[in-house]
């Protein structure tokens, strides 16, 4: 049987560059080579490589995080050559990244969400202003990051002007979120045009994290996950049908991951990752084996939908 010749793209300029460097070596190292010819392209370096190389390529797994790899922009440049890949086109994968119409579309297709505000940093109103608006705790975020990269949890006024200052050195538009206390949960979604709620995970940081932060995601031990989440059989349902509504809203294609909190029977909607993260303990990964794909199967149902339905024909 004629190998499959796969683009494996990681790395990028984006200040989720190692977990996205990190990401895509797990994932080749779990790609059945006796089904793949894989190329690895890191955009930082490779882009013009990968241009001149696109019509010897059957399909793209993008193993990308943050800008310039999960907004659209990498999108775009494969739909140029007529390369498929895994996950959402531009359209979904570019509202994904934005927390502030991510929110707007959340909310016209009646889901729930934490109030928040949002404004650029010529405009930002005062620590008193947001708290009066909001109230605290509250979670400041970049509008356009991921992996919580300049993500704070702020309990005071002087918490929420250093946060603030955080947030502004990542993006000119932030957002300061109501902080909802309830339990943290993920809810993957997989398919095109039929989907597919999987196992929910619930996330439990240590008590040294306020939330789920950047060290709290990826430092071993930093955090428990549970999988299947400890929600009753009524919970589990609206939280995985909050899922698959978030994942239709944004325009998403393939596969996601949707945060949420559920507190009083009610499921409140954070963000949907476009690009989960795809190292063998990441939540998404978690998720499709307690459904029961294995790592290595889920890459192969990944590659599967880049292909199904879209242009390029395998045997040239």
């Amino acid at each position: 049987m004629k190998k499959l010749r796969l683009a494996l793209i990681a790395g990028g300029k984006s200040a989720e560059r190692e977990v996205s460097l990190k990401s895509g070596e797990q994932v080749f190292q779990a790609l059945d080579k006796t089904k793949y010819d894989i190329r690895r392209y890191d955009p930082r370096d490779d882009l013009e490589r990968l241009v001149r190389e696109a019509p010897e390529i059957d399909a793209a797994l993008v193993i990308m995080h943050g800008r310039g790899g999960e907004d659209g922009s990498l999108q775009g440049l494969l739909d140029l050559l007529d390369i498929p890949y895994q996950g959402s086109g531009i359209l979904g994968s570019a509202l994904g990244m934005n927390k502030e119409l991510s929110k707007i579309l959340y909310e016209h297709a009646g889901l729930k969400v934490p109030q928040a505000i949002f404004f650029n940093k010529a405009e930002a109103p005062s620590a008193q202003e947001i708290e009066a608006r909001v109230g605290l705790p509250a979670v400041i975020k970049p509008v356009n990051e991921g992996s919580s990269i300049g993500v704070t949890f702020a309990r005071t006024l002087e918490e929420l002007d250093a946060g603030l200052k955080a947030a502004f050195a990542y993006d000119n538009r932030v957002l300061v979120e109501q902080c909802i206390k309830g339990t943290e949960v993920t809810g993957g979604v997989l398919g095109n045009d039929h989907l597919t709620a999987l196992p929910l995970v619930e996330i439990v940081p240590s008590e040294n994290y306020a939330f789920f932060d950047y060290e709290a995601k990826y430092k071993p031990g930093a955090s428990t996950e549970i999988c299947p989440a400890r929600l009753n059989a009524a919970l589990t349902k609206k939280a995985q049908a909050s899922a698959l509504a978030a994942h239709r809203a944004l325009n998403c294609r393939g596969y996601s991951r949707t945060d949420m909190i559920v507190k009083d029977g009610e499921v409140y909607v954070l963000e949907t990752n476009t690009i989960p993260g795809m190292t063998a303990t990441s939540l998404f990964p978690q998720a499709a084996k307690t459904h029961g794909l294995e790592f290595p199967q889920l890459l192969d149902k990944l590659i599967e939908l880049a292909l199904e339905g879209r242009q390029r024909p395998v045997d040239k």
